[in-house]
């Protein structure tokens, strides 16, 4: 009988992509969640006196914040990708 083979589940289907792949993957999610959190942080920060951000100051500096969160999502995705492979019951 001749036919497809059903992939096996015991076997990750494709290679795991590395930690840096998924931070460029995710980088523009990360940044703009750094710039909307930087953006709503100044003006929570401006009742107590500091200067409020404009919404182009926020973006400017989420550009470079961005890199670390994305990178701390890539490795966070990274490690539930990992946890997801080795399946319910089977320990590390």
């Amino acid at each position: 009988m001749s036919g497809t083979r059903s992939p096996s589940r015991t076997e990750p289907a494709t290679e795991r992509w590395s930690d840096l792949k998924l931070a460029v993957l995710f980088y523009p999610f990360a940044a703009a969640a750094v710039w909307i959190n930087l953006f709503m942080l100044s003006l929570l920060a401006s009742w107590i006196g500091l200067p409020k951000l404009s919404p182009w100051q926020a973006a400017a500096l989420a550009v470079p914040l961005g890199i670390p969160a994305a990178w701390a999502a890539g490795r966070w995705i990274g490690g539930l990708m990992d946890k997801a492979d080795k399946g319910p019951g089977k320990r590390a």
